[in-house]
């Protein structure tokens, strides 16, 4: 059943607001999937927080062109097109290449992507699936940052043991003349 201009129009304006809310856009040739195929790798799209949508070319072209930056990426809306938005610019890659493993398939495949304004294209999901997430990227982060404070506070710890150590020891030989000193008045 075709579509009418205002569901065409409504479909255009949902594409356009997915693709302003996802930096990641990955797009598929999904064409030879076994239904159960096509369930199981929905599935594990969706465990990984990846939204997998079968969309017309023409309508995700006209959603593209309205947002703009996505040129690199009209030559590849030929054929059957399911587009992966994620967050984490790894997870479709990382969905698409277990998925091949697991399943002993070539499908899907890499149309094309478009993550964070960077173009890659159906060579690029090795190098895709080899970016890091934005968790791991923060935990490098935060560990590049916290180096130097910890080497700050281990040297502090260090110089506080050793101040502590010299006032004992001054301590100690004070207390020790003072019992001397006693001793001889006494």
């Amino acid at each position: 059943m075709a579509m009418t201009k205002a569901q065409k129009v409504a479909a255009v304006d949902a594409i356009a607001q997915k693709l302003e809310q996802s930096p990641t856009i990955y797009l598929t040739n999904f064409s030879g999937l076994t239904v159960e195929q096509a369930n199981k790798l929905r599935t594990k799209f969706r465990e990984a927080g990846v939204e997998y949508k079968v969309v017309k070319n023409t309508l995700l072209k006209l959603a593209m062109a309205r947002i703009g930056g996505y040129d690199d990426l009209y030559d590849h809306l030929e054929g059957p097109t399911a587009v992966a938005f994620s967050e984490e610019p790894s997870a479709p890659a990382r969905v698409i290449k277990k998925f091949l493993n697991d399943m002993k398939t070539e499908l899907p495949s890499l149309k094309g992507a478009h993550v964070e304004g960077a173009v890659y294209h159906e060579d690029g999901l090795e190098a895709l699936a080899k970016l890091k997430s934005r968790t791991e990227l923060l935990g490098e982060i935060i560990s590049v940052l916290m180096a130097p404070m910890i080497h700050v506070v281990g040297g502090l710890q260090a110089q506080g043991e050793n101040l502590l150590g010299a006032i004992r020891t001054i301590s100690e030989r004070e207390n020790g003349k003072l019992a001397g000193i006693s001793g001889e008045h006494v």
